[in-house]
């Protein structure tokens, strides 16, 4: 076997027609085309492949983003489109192009890696955990909204400047360029809808689709939430069936207007995911914590053990996997034994952060 190892740009055409041919068989289009900023040549010192006999059998990607939170600005391994040669499974070839994906991660300073699976045992050999909140908002019925004044557009032929400038207004999410932008609206069975005001400014933006993945999904979306509702409706009523809005779950007031329209509201995790550099982490977690005024606050790493809680009360783990459901949720402080009212409280006051990946930047 040859690899795990990045591929050279000769063999870059041999990488995307294997995973066309493994991942995307029936599709009209390549994969590279889905993952615009990710399958490409200038990330290919991110991909990893196995081979035999000059045959690629295996590979998996990973790509970073800076992305920000009230709690600081994570760097993030996102890793997607791990796959191996049905001839050569069971050879724990996935696991050694997962493993050196975490190990160049790691290398570049990402503080953790998510990604999206349904193999949840198999990933937390590697001690990925589920963690994070997502929210399904499924828009049952058409709804009417107040909006009347906005122009619904259906188009891509968007400048990427002015998405841009809507996105940058949440608080959570990939730090993006309109490059990104420009990228992203070229993926195959893209839907991008768009509110306008009277003086033709871009109020709000939906997007659903990605390539084979995401139909009947909106899994971007931005603007006020008086502007998103009449938009949403407007994609509902079109759509002449149900179309479900992901969300995150610190989108409260989104989520809390839709379900009053009659949406339906199922709660899930973000993905999966895994520690990469736990001092970092710390560091960032209690300057956030400082920030709020948690003196007290204690998140530390040490010699393989966290050291979570105030002076009053100090949880100890080895188990990365119970940090991370705690650090992005669900777990609650007030679930861990051995923390009083008052710790659980304060440490309650801070985690889990607000973090969120949007549909575009996954793998």
């Amino acid at each position: 076997m040859d690899g795990p190892r990045a591929p050279q740009d000769a063999e870059l055409g041999q990488v995307f027609s294997f995973l066309d041919s493994q991942l995307r068989p029936k599709a009209d289009w390549s994969i590279r085309q889905e993952y615009p900023t990710a399958l490409t040549k200038e990330n290919s010192g991110n991909i990893r492949i196995i081979k035999s006999e000059d045959k690629i059998v295996a590979h998996a990607v990973v790509h970073y983003s800076l992305t920000k939170t009230a709690a600081g600005i994570f760097k993030v391994a996102a890793i997607g489109s791990v796959v191996t040669d049905p001839q050569f499974r069971n050879q724990g070839l996935s696991r050694q192009v997962i493993e050196s994906c975490l190990k160049t991660a790691e290398l570049h300073g990402c503080d953790f890696a998510v990604l999206w699976t349904n193999l949840y045992d198999f990933y937390r050999k590697f001690d990925f955990e589920l963690a994070g909140s997502e929210v399904a908002l499924v828009l049952e019925k058409e709804f009417d909204p107040p909006g009347d004044h906005l122009r619904i557009m259906e188009t891509t032929k968007v400048a990427p400047e002015a998405l841009l400038r809507v996105y940058s207004q949440h608080t959570v999410g990939a730090i993006r360029i309109a490059e990104d932008f420009r990228k992203y609206l070229a993926i195959p069975n893209t839907k991008l809808f768009t509110a306008w005001d009277p003086h033709n400014n871009l109020k709000a933006y939906a997007v659903e689709g990605k390539g084979v993945d995401l139909v009947g999904y909106i899994h971007e979306w931005g603007g006020a939430v008086s502007s998103l509702l009449p938009l949403l409706a407007h994609i509902r009523r079109q759509a002449q069936k149900p179309i479900t809005l992901i969300s995150s779950g610190r989108a409260a007031n989104l989520s809390r207007q839709l379900v009053e329209y009659g949406a339906l509201k199922n709660e899930g995790y973000l993905g999966m995911i895994k520690i990469l550099n736990p001092k970092n982490l710390c560091f960032k977690l209690m300057r956030y914590a400082r920030a709020l005024g948690k003196e007290d606050w204690i998140f530390d790493y040490s010699e393989g053990l966290y050291y979570i809680g105030t002076s009053k009360g100090l949880f100890k783990t080895d188990c990365p996997r119970d940090v991370v459901r705690l650090v992005f949720g669900p777990l609650k402080a007030n679930e861990i034994q051995g923390f009083d009212e008052d710790t659980s409280k304060q440490m309650e006051e801070v985690l889990p952060i607000p973090f969120w990946i949007w549909g575009w930047d996954s793998v």
